[in-house]
């Protein structure tokens, strides 16, 4: 009953990951072709709208542009890339059934034919019509040259096993699950390997071959910790402990249900966040149409209107006067809409602001509270009340942090709509970075980061004390995260014997290039992704610490050298209590 149950747990779920586990190689080559045949036709506005909207995954504005292009019938040689297109957009919205419609629409002379079948082969392994996948997948492993398709054949290979190992054909599922592990090894993908072993050690697993399903258990759970997805964590944890469970090795099996629930946990919180935004995203997409459709309705006001003013122009001087004072009232009322239009924009590119900032401030505090609680967790066991005490200290100045994070996020939404006094004060400003390091200190102990306070203890500055603080705890944030284990930050006053204080944060981190300093301190309202996002962000945080300097009267430098650390230097009021 324990087996039976472990193979719920790990194969039912498997599944939709798997399918798009290796699709950013195969959207990288597809969307390349497409963009040729846009360019091609670039006369085509519609077609040119749901290639823009299908490459953004805007996957219901797609639907209604390729549906647009269909109606009109201008060009037959895009039917099958529209068909295509809505397609891949009713899987993506989880419409399998309207996917597989649509799909079967293209004709078998479109060069990406067997990107259909890879679809179709994915849309009915998600409708549980396994035999009907595996006919799907069959045909694309037969087409010669699936590079150029971006379709990777190990890939396929695990489809087939799974749509095998669910009709219970336990050799050609062990057949090919085999062939796509020779593959992907060499690939050394370890999200697509994580997979593949979870589904090898299922299928021995089942068939009650433990001695060879358990150790393709423990490869996978051995990779879900060099991989950022929690749901996989989770699953590879969970698998663990019923794995234990079932050898008897109750006390083990407990420590991987702990794992397992914490990762869960972040899993939750983490959809919770998602499904927020993406409500979001869904009403500002509404708004917009609304807009839209506004626009519209006032583009063919007007065209009605120009056309009856031409024609009574000829007949009547006083015709074409009466027009030409609607024709102003009618302009006058587009200057109101766009002003309007503008002030949304800024509304919604405020809440968007919002969103970035709990994510961005709130990742580094949440984090430390996560690794806190694992290790509290661990001393519970071991009885070590010296390091219980300890960390249960150390968990309460991590909430407090937290709460005063939170608080000050809500005073910055306020006075980004005007809704706050923004009120400057004399600040002492080496305890302000005393608290800023008190909030960090989890983070820093974590990286081995040694940390120096060396600003003077009498400097006081002038400056908003909230806003001083954000500006301070995301410097800090990107110090850290941008800092080598065993690294070093210094907070230090530089006297300038003029009415402004300069604070200076260094650290021995990356650094940063000229071209990326530059972008750091141009001063663009909005947010711009860099090139590498992994590494460097979207820059809010940044763009947040101007703004709020900037209302705090002061400035900010920059010096850095790549792979030689960063001097972030700040300039401040004094106020008259400094000595």
């Amino acid at each position: 009953m324990t087996k039976f149950k472990l193979f719920l747990i790990s194969l039912y779920l498997i599944i939709p990951s798997i399918l798009f586990s290796q699709e950013e190689a195969t959207n990288a080559v597809f969307n390349k072709s497409l963009q040729k045949i846009a360019i091609r036709f670039r006369t085509e506005i519609n077609f040119n709208k749901a290639h823009y909207f299908f490459t953004n995954q805007k996957w219901d504005s797609t639907l209604v542009y390729c549906m647009k292009q269909l109606n009109s019938g201008k060009n037959k040689e895009l039917d099958d890339y529209c068909h295509y297109l809505r397609g891949n957009s009713f899987r993506h919205l989880k419409l399998f059934q309207e996917a597989k419609k649509e799909l079967n629409l293209v004709t078998k002379n479109f060069v990406y034919y067997p990107l259909v079948n890879k679809v179709l082969g994915e849309s009915s392994s998600e409708l549980k019509e396994f035999k009907k996948a595996i006919y799907y997948f069959n045909e694309v492993e037969k087409w010669p040259n699936l590079d150029n398709q971006g379709i990777k054949i190990g890939g396929i290979y695990i489809d087939l096993g799974v749509c095998y190992l669910h009709l219970n054909q336990f050799e050609k599922a062990e057949k090919y699950l085999l062939k796509s592990k020779y593959l992907l090894e060499k690939e050394n993908n370890k999200e697509s390997l994580f997979l593949l072993y979870t589904n090898i050690a299922n299928l021995y697993y089942i068939q009650f071959k433990d001695k060879q399903a358990i150790p393709y258990f423990e490869k996978g759970y051995s990779l879900s910790n060099k991989i950022n997805r929690f749901d996989l964590k989770y699953r590879a944890s969970k698998n663990m402990s019923v794995v234990e469970e079932n050898r008897g090795d109750f006390k083990q099996a407990i420590v991987y249900r702990k794992e397992s629930e914490q990762w869960k946990d972040s899993l939750n919180d983490q959809n919770k966040v998602w499904a927020v935004a993406d409500f979001e995203k869904k009403f500002a997409v509404a708004q917009k149409q609304k807009q839209i459709k506004v626009l519209e309705v006032e583009n063919r006001l007007k065209n009605s209107q120009r056309n009856w003013l031409f024609f009574s122009a000829i007949s009547l001087l006083l015709l074409l006067t009466a027009g030409i004072y609607f024709y102003a009232q009618k302009v006058k009322n587009a200057k109101i809409i766009l002003l309007q239009k503008n002030k949304l924009d800024e509304l919604n590119a405020t809440k968007d602001q919002l969103f970035s900032i709990v994510s961005h401030d709130l990742r580094s505090s949440v984090n430390a509270l996560k690794t806190s609680n694992a290790k509290l967790s661990a001393t519970l066991e071991t009885k070590n009340y010296d390091e219980l005490n300890q960390l249960i200290i150390q968990n309460s100045g991590i909430a407090n942090g937290a709460y005063s994070l939170l608080d000050n996020l809500l005073h910055w939404a306020l006075l980004q709509t005007k809704q706050l006094y923004f009120h400057k004060e004399s600040v002492h400003l080496f305890s302000i970075v005393q608290q800023i390091e008190y909030n960090y200190k989890s983070l820093l102990l974590e990286k081995s980061i040694t940390f120096e306070n060396s600003v003077s203890r009498n400097i006081f500055i002038f400056v908003d004390l909230d806003s001083l603080k954000i500006v301070l705890r995301n410097l800090l944030d990107n110090a850290i995260k941008f800092s080598n284990e065993n690294g070093k930050i210094s907070f230090y006053s530089v006297e300038t014997h003029t009415d402004f204080c300069q604070l200076v944060l260094e650290d021995t981190g990356l650094g940063m290039s000229v071209n990326t300093i530059n972008e750091l301190l141009a001063d663009n309202e909005l947010l711009a992704k860099k090139s590498n996002s992994e590494i460097i962000g979207t820059g809010l945080g940044m763009q947040l610490c101007k703004q709020m300097i900037k209302k705090n009267d002061g400035t900010l430098a920059i010096e850095s050298e790549v792979n030689k650390g960063t001097k972030m230097i700040l300039s401040f009021p004094k106020t008259n209590q400094n000595g």
